[in-house]
């Protein structure tokens, strides 16, 4: 059972993190603050680790939900925005004005839309955070939960070769022929070399993107092929009719310079465009862009909400690290093992998050927009409310 906090607690749990360093990796810090229920809960890892009251926005000034990181942290900072007011131990989580800091507490929402804290608590949670540590703002109370997942990476194992299958051993085991390509088998990955940036989480985040205009896609993909479909417009003018009708003669399907399933099927095939990447998987780290690649969403028309995946610690070396998730707006749309099941990575996806993944790493998978308040200096700021 988790207990307020009182005085020089969380001063002695980082102590007591540091002696742990000692005999294994050490679990991520991670803060849930329910709106609801006026209260912060910090955990390590998925344990609950302290817990203290809050005060959030005023009615007409609400402190928004959703998944933010601290991007400033001062020990004295005085507000701009509202008369110069004291903001001691202020940790930002928007430069638009959001932050956790100490103040006053009457047992309800009263502030202009920070998160007001105990000034012990504000104190001591100040001098073990870190800028870019994750909060996590929800209306109803919410608590991390371990998971395992084929989708969530692992890490790849230093010193050691990726690659074990030859052409030669697969053409003389029949067995092996015809499921694994050849050029993917001969294929010699260099040595893992020590990551340098492994003190680093990384801060992923998965999100639909809208699916592509077909006949605007159709006629990229002919004019690619060599066939002048004319301007990509969509628009079924008279040179993307020849075009087409050019490409059913070619293709043997009936020549009628209509737009078909067929035709479409048949285009894509010969272009070697793969429909169904319908999602964007995005990386930051150190508040910048550094990795960005197309996913499927299986069942993209269906809802998502907000979910926060999070890797705990793990050593250079080591080929295993388990996760926990936190249901950022509840589990309405499915629970975080049934959202990752719609979410499909290609091999070399793979192959590159296990390569980069670093401890404390978080995954964010949502059908909300994150551009609004992402920018410069900051991480993939998702607000559900």
């Amino acid at each position: 059972m988790a207990v307020s906090i009182s005085g020089t607690a969380l001063a002695r749990d980082a102590e007591d993190a540091r002696q742990a360093e000692a005999v294994g990796p050490e679990a991520p810090l991670q803060m849930l603050v329910s709106l609801k229920e006026q209260k912060i809960n910090v955990y390590r890892g998925t344990e609950l680790i302290r817990t203290a009251p809050i005060s959030s926005g005023s009615r007409g000034r609400s402190t928004p939900s959703g998944v933010f990181s601290i991007l400033e942290k001062r020990r004295k900072h005085y507000s701009n925005l509202y008369n110069n007011a004291p903001m001691p131990y202020m940790q930002r989580l928007t430069w638009s004005g959001v932050a956790m800091h100490q103040g006053r507490l009457p047992g309800y929402p009263a502030s202009h839309g920070c998160i007001r804290l105990p000034r012990d608590f504000a104190r001591d949670l100040f001098g073990i955070t870190e800028r870019g540590l994750h909060v996590v703002v929800t209306q109803e109370p919410a608590q991390p939960e371990p998971i395992r997942h084929a989708v969530l990476p692992q890490p790849q194992q230093a010193g050691t070769s990726v690659a074990s299958l030859s052409s030669g051993t697969i053409a003389a085991d029949p067995a092996l022929r015809g499921t694994v390509a050849a050029t993917d088998a001969d294929r010699e990955l260099a040595l893992t070399p020590e990551n340098p940036d492994f003190d680093k989480p990384l801060r992923m985040i998965i999100t639909p993107r809208r699916e592509p205009n077909q006949m605007k896609t159709l006629q990229r993909l002919l004019n690619k092929m060599g066939y002048d479909a004319g301007p990509v417009d969509g628009v079924v003018g008279r040179k993307t009719r020849a075009a087409i009708s050019l490409f059913q003669e070619g293709a043997d399907l009936p020549v009628t310079g209509n737009v078909t399933t067929a035709l479409v099927n048949r285009v894509y095939q010969d272009a070697g465009y793969e429909k169904g990447q319908n999602a964007t998987l995005r990386i930051r780290r150190s508040f910048r862009d550094i990795y960005e690649a197309p996913v499927t969403l299986k069942d993209a028309d269906k809802k998502i909400g907000t979910f926060v995946y999070t890797a705990l610690g793990f050593e250079q070396g080591d080929a295993h690290v388990d996760w926990m998730a936190v249901p950022a707006e509840g589990e309405q749309y499915g629970t975080p093992t049934e959202i990752l099941d719609r979410v499909v990575l290609s091999d070399k996806v793979r192959r590159d998050l296990s390569r980069m993944l670093t401890p404390g790493s978080s995954l964010i998978v949502t059908d909300r927009s994150f551009a609004r308040n992402t920018g410069l200096g900051t991480d993939f700021v998702v607000v559900t409310k």
